[in-house]
């Protein structure tokens, strides 16, 4: 025991009548892809992991390999990006046409990188490829250097057929509005996208990572202003938030004043979708993130079975959310290439946006 930090668990067999066994040397070496998804292969009894839980260190693993990657590609894009603003502006923040407020590019540059940008994955009527907006390098207002919708979505252009940059479902996870949106992202995912992954296992976190962080932006793709980039990881991290409320509330009887808990869950909630307004967040990624979060969650999560039936149970339940997310990452899907999501819920709009004259009474 004195070569493990924190106490390593195989979840597998929760309610069987296994001996207690000590964990594996330190000097022993685990299979790679089993360690990933089971972390190492000691086997403790319900008992140990109950107390395990109580104490707050039941763990799959001892570090958090994935997030720490993720952490460090994410940066390595943000220095990208600023790169990619000197190049078109002189500088690596954006202050003309339009400040940026997070101390990053401007959204043209953003668009260009890869951005969330409804014009670039589909035809919008009003915003055709061939429609003139400010190219990266325009500094005045109104614009003096032009582009159209195709140039500026980069990426070989449309070669004559309709937007279908699908790929940008995926790369915003990677890119960041500024400086203040990566350094509070990327706090939030060291420290408890960190933790989640310890409890999960790097695989599964994965899963559930990517799986929140493509809803989320499938999601503001149907809901939010078309006219607006959206970037960031908030949909993948808003998902390990929804990750906690599984595993407080599957685990409630063994947590640790989990009323308060649950209050310091609510408020980091409430703050998040609150962010969700500042201009360059997009609260439906948010939103959509956390759904899918806890649906992945119940699937992926490990949770403690102290019967047979409580067991059964989780595995009902675990089926009942996977077939929930395909569900709705098909139907939404297919609502954004085919759908006008405007027409369907009009006020929906509202959940990430303000009305002001600077977004058109959030009609952009």
């Amino acid at each position: 025991m004195a070569a493990y930090e924190f106490l390593l668990i195989d979840y597998s067999d929760p309610y069987g009548n296994s001996p207690q066994v000590s964990p594996i040397p330190a000097t022993s070496k685990t299979p790679f892809l089993s360690k990933l998804w089971n972390g190492d292969h000691a086997k403790y009894p319900l008992e140990q992991k109950i107390e395990a839980k109580r104490r707050g260190n039941l763990y799959r693993q001892r570090r958090p390999w994935v997030t720490y990657t993720l952490t460090a590609a994410m940066f390595a894009v943000m220095i990208y990006e600023f790169v990619a603003n000197w190049k078109a502006q002189g500088t690596p923040f954006s202050f003309k046409p339009v400040v940026n407020p997070l101390l990053g590019p401007s959204q043209s540059v953003l668009i260009e990188v890869g951005a969330r940008f409804a014009p670039c994955m589909k035809h919008v009527e009003d915003a055709p490829p061939t429609f003139m907006l400010g190219c990266a390098n325009n500094t005045a207002n109104p614009a003096t250097s032009i582009c159209t919708i195709e140039d500026l979505c980069e990426f070989g252009g449309f070669h004559g057929k309709e937007p279908n940059q699908w790929f940008r479902f995926i790369t915003p996870i990677f890119l960041h509005a500024g400086l203040v949106h990566i350094f509070l992202n990327m706090f939030v995912q060291w420290t408890l996208a960190g933790q989640v992954e310890r409890e999960m296992g790097s695989i599964p976190f994965t899963l559930l990572y990517f799986a929140a962080g493509i809803f989320g932006n499938i999601l503001g793709g149907n809901f939010a202003m078309v006219g607006l980039p959206s970037v960031g990881a908030s949909g993948a991290i808003f998902g390990t938030v929804g990750t906690l409320w599984v595993d407080l509330i599957a685990h409630w009887q063994y947590e640790y004043r989990p009323v308060k808990k649950l209050i310091l869950l609510i408020i980091e909630l409430v703050i998040g979708v609150a962010l969700g307004y500042v201009p360059g967040v997009d609260n439906f990624a948010h939103l959509g993130g956390f759904l899918l979060g806890v649906l992945s969650a119940v699937v992926l999560y490990p949770i403690l079975s102290t019967t047979k039936r409580h067991a059964t149970i989780v595995w009902i339940a675990r089926a009942i959310a996977l077939v929930l997310s395909i569900i709705l990452y098909v139907v939404l899907t297919r609502n954004f290439y085919t759908g006008d999501p405007y027409k369907a819920c009009s006020w929906c709009r509202y959940l990430s946006c303000i009305p002001s004259s600077l977004n058109q009474q959030c009609k952009g």
